[in-house]
């Protein structure tokens, strides 16, 4: 029986492995949030619908996406299918992750959105949205649009009442995407005839000195997120914002408005001509199942899907038959928005344009923030640029490299072979070995997996060059760029040795400030008369208890110009509000402040079990002698709380060096990267700036260098603590 069961187990098990992949189903990544992912999801039903093939959505955070993208599919682990914007198609396509789209018909869509994805006359991927910037006016506060910018200039000051918190006009001035309209409108270009991206023009220094204009004059408002103009805008305190379409689902039911094109700008009769992206749907190259991919992204870019992504995801088609159903005829969000993309500027898809975004962020920012004349901001993005692409180091040969890991390699072996014999058989010495290594081998596979390997993976990659998807072995050249700061002088946020003094300079403050307020607190509590302190112990301790990305972005609100707590206090006490992201000493302080708050209640808990291991009798006999409090703290408290604070102390910094959380999501390493740390750099040159992995593992290589050093110098610490605690 047992034989006849065991050969049903092994048929069943053959069928299902030889199962047809078509019954897999087809994976499918976006970035999508909110309506824009319903609308996916009721989209490839209908697909599933019609031809019987499952479809699996995978939504991943924008920031990370391109990314995962560029390391999953040559690996042969990403999607079928993937939705991303345009411009990164030369990207794409240059890391071969792209394949053509060989189910599309030129006439089904609207010949820019095709034109913006050709490569060398190959379209690559299906058009399924057009993405760019209208108005969104408040009808109830602006019956009338303003047509011009002298027509909105005059109309904004009455709007506008910056101390009630309200405003004409609400906008992320700060990024890029959005002033790139103000840029074009001026006149000014970002690329010269041969591509190559250019800065400093007389179009960009008169499209920031208008920008900078209206916020001086307090008609926007300041450092404005997507949250706030969101909010400005539900609650009647933003008469006009310039968004794009996924703007009008974040719009509360109950506030009246209509969608218009951006206004000409007066100075050069020319329309506030904002970018043109082209939302696409591309299939994978690496895809199995080419042709039912090449099905469903042509499936989601027309027909019923294209009907179902405009009314329900409110996305603009790129679908020409779309427009001829009475829903999205006669929906004016989407006619105002295809009628605003007719005078929008498509998105340029080569590999320059995905190099423009940190500089120009650089010099926008700089100028709004007060520290750069308009006049000036060009050169500053043109100086940014350069040091940032720098061009490719030369290959070197791997030969010498090889050969010094083989005679590493040789060298250990002589020495094991010349040791001299043990005098017992190894079973006979260790008898217990097997045991032994079974208990420890799912430990040592752990760290072997976790830290080993990884470990290796990026020392050997910090001798490697990447781009567009290839790698080049260039020996110590990355390290050569980074400790001789070429592109830049030592004194720069880019310099590897400016960046490190401000880490050293971060973690020195903050480790002071985490154990002298630990330290205070623990004092306070050990008090035995204190009442309620078991309440007092919690309170401190939710600090460490919240994790640090929410706290992060709590206090990123609080340090807000215009709506931060913080600012509100200095104004209720008749103090100046103070712009933290401007100067350095105001940016490197909020970050402290909040690190600070996160990191003292860790020392507490480690002084306060400390403290309370302390002998009282020692104390009374120091009373008895004639000691003062402070004798008593210097010859007992301290002496004695050395051996565990040393090690907590220790740790610390060790976090604190690294605490890339803080610095990302509070300063954002404003202004312009001074107040970057190591790790955050190195995130920054891996996945911000061309995907530089190599130069960024070096960055990780000489981190680590640093911080084995400060690991052989505690050694010290701890070793000669415990000599003196005999």
């Amino acid at each position: 029986m047992s034989r006849w069961l065991g050969l049903a187990l092994l048929a069943t098990a053959l069928s299902a492995h030889a199962a047809p992949e078509t019954t897999k189903p087809l994976k499918m990544w976006h970035a999508y949030r909110g309506g824009e992912e319903t609308a996916l999801i009721q989209a490839t039903a209908l697909f599933t619908a019609k031809t019987g093939v499952q479809v699996e959505l995978l939504a991943l955070p924008y920031d990370a996406y391109a990314a995962k993208l560029t390391n999953a599919i040559p690996h042969g682990v990403g999607p079928d299918v993937f939705i991303f914007n345009h411009e990164r198609l030369r990207n794409f396509h240059a890391q071969r992750l792209v394949a053509p789209a060989s189910g599309l018909a030129r006439e089904d869509y609207f010949p820019n959105a095709v034109e913006a994805l050709e490569v060398d006359g190959q379209v690559y991927g299906y058009p399924m949205s057009l993405k760019s910037l209208a108005l969104y006016v408040n009808t109830q506060r602006v019956p009338k649009p303003p047509e011009t910018t002298d027509a909105l200039l005059a109309m904004l000051p009455a709007l506008s009442d910056a101390d009630a918190g309200r405003f004409g006009l609400a906008y992320e001035s700060g990024d890029f995407y959005f002033h790139a309209g103000f840029l074009f409108g001026f006149g000014g270009e970002l690329f010269d005839a041969n591509g190559r991206a250019r800065f400093d023009t007389e179009g960009m220094a008169r499209s920031l000195a208008f920008v900078k204009d209206l916020q001086d004059r307090r008609l926007i408002p300041q450092e404005a997120s997507g949250a706030l103009v969101k909010s400005l805008f539900n609650d009647g305190r933003a008469a006009m914002v310039i968004s794009g379409p996924w703007f009008a689902g974040e719009i509360a039911p109950d506030v009246a408005y209509r969608v218009v094109g951006l206004p000409v700008v007066s100075a050069t009769n020319l329309p506030i001509r904002p970018f043109l992206g082209v939302e696409t749907a591309y299939v994978s190259s690496r895809s199995e199942r080419a042709e039912q991919a090449q099905a469903l992204a042509r499936f989601i870019s027309l027909g019923e899907a294209s009907r179902v992504r405009a009314t329900v995801g409110r996305q603009i088609p790129a679908d020409v038959a779309a427009y001829t159903l009475k829903e999205v005829r006669e929906d004016t969000l989407i006619s105002s928005f295809r009628e605003a993309a007719r005078h929008a500027t498509p998105m340029p898809n080569t590999l320059e344009m995905a190099r423009v975004w940190e500089p120009m962020k650089l010099a926008l920012r700089a100028v709004l923030q007060g520290g750069t004349e308009p006049q000036d901001a060009g050169a500053l993005a043109d100086r940014r640029y350069r040091a940032l692409h720098r061009e490719r180091p030369p290959d070197a040969s791997p030969l010498p490299w090889l050969g010094l890991v083989g005679a590493m390699a040789l060298g250990g072996s002589v020495w094991v072979l010349r040791r001299p014999a043990a005098a017992l058989p190894f079973k006979r010495r260790y008898p217990d070995v097997a045991q032994a290594a079974a208990y420890i081998a799912p430990a040592a596979t752990g760290v072997a997996v976790l830290v080993f390997v990884p470990f290796a993976v990026g020392l050997s990659l910090s001798l490697f060059h990447h781009e567009a998807g290839e790698y080049a072995f260039v020996g110590l050249a990355n390290f050569v760029d980074i400790l001789a700061s070429r592109g830049y002088s030592i004194t720069e946020p880019l310099s590897f040795y400016f960046t490190l003094a401000v880490t050293l300079l971060w973690a020195l403050v903050n480790v002071v400030l985490h154990v002298s307020i630990g330290l205070f607190l623990a004092l306070l509590l050990k008090d035995p008369l204190l009442k309620l302190r078991g309440v007092y112990r919690v309170l401190l301790i939710i600090p460490w208890a919240v994790p640090n990305y929410i706290t992060a972005l709590m206090w990123k609100g609080m340090f807000h110009r215009q709506f931060g707590a913080i600012n509100g206090l200095l104004v209720a006490l008749d103090l100046e509000p103070v712009s933290w992201f401007t100067r350095f000493s105001t940016a490197f302080a909020a970050n402290v402040a909040t690190n600070t708050w996160l990191g003292f209640p860790f020392m507490m808990v480690v002084a306060l079990g400390a403290l309370q291991s302390i002998p009282q009798e020692l104390y009374e006999a120091a009373e008895v002698d004639g000691a003062s409090k402070w004798t008593q703290f210097r010859r007992i408290t301290l002496p004695l709380l050395k051996p565990a604070m040393l090690p907590a102390v220790i740790l610390g910094s060790v976090w604190t060096f690294n605490m890339f959380n803080i610095i990302y999501l509070v300063s954002g390493g404003e202004p312009g990267g001074g107040t970057d740390i190591l790790v955050s750099e190195a995130y920054r040159w891996a996945f911000q700036r061309n995907e530089q992995y190599g130069f960024a593992a070096a960055y990780s290589v000489l981190i680590f260098v640093v911080l084995l050093g400060w690991s052989a110098f505690t050694r010290r610490l701890t070793r000669s603590s415990s000599e003196v605690m005999g």
